[in-house]
């Protein structure tokens, strides 16, 4: 009433600074009282129900008033200065955000008694409502002036922003469509006065809100999907609110990647938090083991509406180097369900820096150290690492979209496939300044004792051989050659070159093998260790048959020069090799070995044969190796051996089984035996070898390692298959579990009956026991052979053991309690702070327990 007849332009002064906060304060007195009062509500006491009443009509006809103020404002002026109505948005602001928090909570505030006001609440909440949306246009009116840098209004306008954006986190589950509306207000405002608030702005706190607001209606939406795919009748409205949530989905990440891509330098502090982002949406997605379980047309869905704006956000933070760090950090410790996601993230990146400029590639692909507890790996690194951790979903395995190839429909590939393939796709577009980089990267994997991770980077080698010239593949082969010289002893690390060097060996010219044999000549013993793990396949007819010849002679010699010598335990180490290149000669080839070498190798096997004993092999594992390499070569030969040889052999092998040895002697025992299959034994000693023969396979299929269980079963089907001794057959089979253990075999029957579901928790208990990173084998460590066993170790008492066993067991119950429920919904902010601050106690503990220890 008192508004038209004042000056707009004094209405601060004269009305709104000395109105409004008495207003405020009114309105939160009311509030309260209602909230204190409504305890009491009840349809018999009519006196507190006309009370609450009488002051939530109050509030409406309040909230009226405002809007009233806000439409004089829009109505009296083209343009507004915040300045002239700088306590008008601040109070409104207030009283809406009240009346929302107050109508929220309405449940819980009048308890099963809110039919009695629920008219007047509605009536409030509509006019909360009409005075925002009258509010917005208002703001939409306002004009800063963008050469100012510092004033009232830049601060105004920023609280004006911020208020909003609490409205938001109230609203949120209340009414959607007035929730997007108010962040699509904030993102204009935002954008509008970009130049002159974007300093001031809490970038953090919008990009946070933004991120657990996509989380929530992604959640939604997949629980929508999920009810609906269980159901089996088809429901109009489920499927409408799900297309429904989903368009919400989409509108919050556009607006974070329209947010991001103008504000980008100052979001340093906010990276983690899109970085979770990303993890946490592909951790609940197929095919992650995770997932919510829906229909692939809701899938497609999804993936077409929500999850390719995704894309583009990760092409907006690509060059951003805070970014770059928390992908990349070296100590980032992701729980088991963010494993899998982060390794997507990075073939996502992967696939898009070669299109980025040098210093972009350079940012992603080199170690860095920001600060003396912040460093960065390079993004080769990080993937085999990331890889590393995926044991589920490569075992199960879980499928990804394959590439589109030209007239060819589009398949599915596992996940080795998916990051093999894009690695060496990377590969190609590598940019030369960082091959060390890549060279590097590929050696540290192939040392690495994760089977699969060494082998994912000896396929990107093999196709770096292939794709590069024939020269790089030759220096490549040389410098694996001499890494393999230089091996302190067995270890996993030269089984992993070894095989690497077989490899890139086939991949190399004629004239560099030339070269190879040159450098590395075959004559000299002191190459037998190379030679030992080179396929002859490899090399052309003529030179294979050289090569053969020359690596036989040696071989032959040094065995007989062991026989003539000391013959010490400690020359076994090389005696063995020799005999490993003897056995890589015969498997690869035996056809390249002529009669007189042929002859000579069997005469100085057997006569190192002689020379062994059931006590030697049984306690000396130097001994069990070289009994282990001389079976494969007896078998080899085993039509020109002598009957009486193998006779010794059987019996040897029976006794010494009955003695447990390790598991790689008693598979070499079994391919002695799988290969008597072949052979015709004399009447003479039928009868001494036969039953050693049936012993031998009724120890190994009775043997509970299913490792040995599988090579037997294959072995015995194969022996079984070829001898012409048929009679022994049924004597192998000792006992009616043998007997149904072999037919379950041969009939492929007595697998265990899976569900898909039952498979995905079965691998997911199983990732969550393995996901232990494996221990840094130093060099001394290394230098020990693995065959030398180490020196038994006293057993420490602790007299506090089962107190700490207690305390550790609370803290896995609080964690798995932790992880129930981010599954169950989005975390709330500070959580993170908190876990973080967690983590820094158990980093101060560790560091304590190691100064004890």
């Amino acid at each position: 009433m008192f508004l038209p007849h004042m000056n707009h332009l004094t209405l601060e002064q004269t009305f709104f600074s000395q109105v409004l906060p008495k207003t405020v304060k009114l309105f939160d007195d009311m509030v309260c009282e209602l909230t204190s009062q409504a305890r009491g509500l009840s349809s018999q006491n009519l006196e507190i129900q006309t009370t609450l009443r009488n002051i939530l009509q109050t509030m409406v006809q309040l909230l009226g008033a405002l809007t009233g103020c806000v439409q004089h404002v829009c109505a009296t002026q083209e343009s507004i200065i915040l300045e002239n109505i700088q306590s008008l948005p601040s109070s409104v602001l207030h009283v809406i955000k009240s009346t929302f928090v107050h109508c929220k909570n309405s449940e819980s505030v009048y308890s099963g008694r809110l039919h009695l006001v629920s008219d007047l609440l509605q009536a409030l909440f509509k006019e909360a409502y009409s005075l925002q949306k009258q509010l917005m246009e208002l703001l939409d009116m306002v004009c800063m002036d963008p050469l100012v840098d510092e004033n009232d209004d830049i601060l105004n306008m920023v609280i004006v922003i911020h208020s909003l954006l609490d409205i938001c986190s109230v609203i949120s589950s209340m009414d959607h469509a007035f929730h997007a509306n108010t962040w699509k207000f904030i993102i204009k405002q935002s954008l509008k006065h970009q130049s002159i608030i974007k300093s001031q702005l809490k970038h953090k706190d919008i990009i946070t809100s933004l991120c657990e607001d996509i989380l929530f209606s992604f959640h939604s939406c997949l629980q929508l999907a999920e009810q609906m795919t269980q159901s089996d009748a088809q429901d109009n409205a489920d499927y409408r609110l799900f297309q429904k949530t989903l368009k919400l989905c989409r509108f919050f990440a556009n607006s974070l990647l329209h947010y991001a891509k103008e504000f980008l330098p100052f979001l340093s502090d906010s990276c983690c938090t899109l970085h979770h982002l990303y993890l946490q949406i592909h951790s609940k997605f197929p095919p992650s083991l995770y997932a919510t379980r829906i229909s692939k047309a809701h899938q497609e869905e999804i993936e077409g509406a929500f999850l390719v704006t995704l894309d583009p956000l990760i092409s907006q933070l690509l060059t951003f180097q805070p970014f770059v760090q928390v992908v990349l950090d070296s100590k980032l410790d992701l729980p088991c369900e963010l494993q899998f996601p982060q390794c997507l993230l990075l073939v996502v990146v992967m696939d898009k820096l070669p299109s980025q400029p040098k210093e972009v590639q350079t940012l992603w692909c080199i170690d860095s150290q920001a600060s003396e507890t912040t460093t960065r790996i390079s993004l080769l690194k990080a993937i085999f690492y990331s890889f590393e951790q995926c044991s589920g979903e490569l075992s199960l395995p879980v499928h990804l979209q394959g590439l589109k190839s030209k007239g060819k429909a589009e398949v599915a590939v596992t996940l080795y496939q998916h990051v093999c393939v894009h690695l060496c796709t990377f590969i190609t577009s590598f940019h030369p300044s960082l091959f060390a980089e890549l060279d590097a990267a590929l050696l540290n994997a192939v040392l690495s004792a994760n089977m699969i991770t060494s082998l994912l980077a000896m396929d990107a080698w093999c196709f770096l051989a292939r794709y590069g010239t024939a020269e790089l593949c030759a220096h490549h082969v040389t410098i694996v050659a001499h890494l393999i010289k230089s091996c302190p002893g067995e270890c996993y690390q030269l089984m992993n070159l070894s095989i690497l060097l077989k490899r890139l060996f086939f991949f190399m010219a004629p004239p560099h093998q030339l070269e190879f044999i040159h450098k590395f000549s075959p004559k000299e013993a002191e190459n037998l260790p190379l030679w030992q793990h080179i396929s002859f396949q490899a090399l052309p007819a003529e030179l294979r048959k050289q090569t053969v010849h020359e690596v036989s002679t040696v071989g032959t010699a040094e065995c007989r020069k062991w026989l003539s010598s000391s013959r010490t335990l400690g020359e076994l180490e090389s005696l063995n090799t020799v005999l490993s290149a003897l056995l890589t000669i015969c498997n690869s080839a035996g056809e390249a070995l002529d009669t007189g070498k042929q002859t000579a190798i069997v005469e100085v096997v057997s006569q190192l044969w002689a020379f062994l004993n059931i006590k030697q092999v049984a306690d000396q594992p130097y001994i069990q190796q070289t009994f282990s390499l001389l079976l494969p070569l007896l078998g080899f030969f085993i039509q020109t051996l002598d009957p009486k040889l193998i006779l010794q052999v059987v019996t040897l092998q029976t006794s010494l089984l009955k003695l447990e040895p390790p598991d790689y002697v008693r598979l070499a025992v079994l391919d002695f035996v799988s290969s008597l299959g072949k052979l015709f034994i004399p009447e003479a000693i039928q009868d001494r070898i036969l039953p050693n023969l049936s012993c031998i396979f009724a120890l190994l299929l009775a043997d509970r390692s299913w490792l040995l269980e599988q090579h037997t079963l294959e072995a015995f089907t194969q022996f079984a298959e070829g001898t012409n001794h048929e009679e022994i057959v049924p004597q192998c089979l000792s006992s009616e579990e043998t007997k149904n253990k072999v037919v379950s075999f041969l009939e492929k029957t007595g697998f265990v009956d899976e569900t898909e579901a039952a498979k995905v928790e079965r691998v997911k208990q199983e990732k969550g026991i393995f996901w232990e990173p494996f221990a840094n084998v130093t060099v001394e460590e290394a230098k020990r052979s693995s065959l030398q066993p180490y020196a038994k170790r006293a057993r420490q008492e602790f007299p506090w053991e089962e107190e700490y066993r207690s305390a550790l067991h609370t803290i896995a119950g609080a964690l798995e309690a932790t992880e129930s429920l981010l599954q169950k919904g989005p975390a709330p902010a500070w959580l993170l702070m908190e876990m973080e601050a967690l983590q820094e106690r158990m980093d101060k503990l560790k560091r304590y327990i190691h100064t004890l220890g």
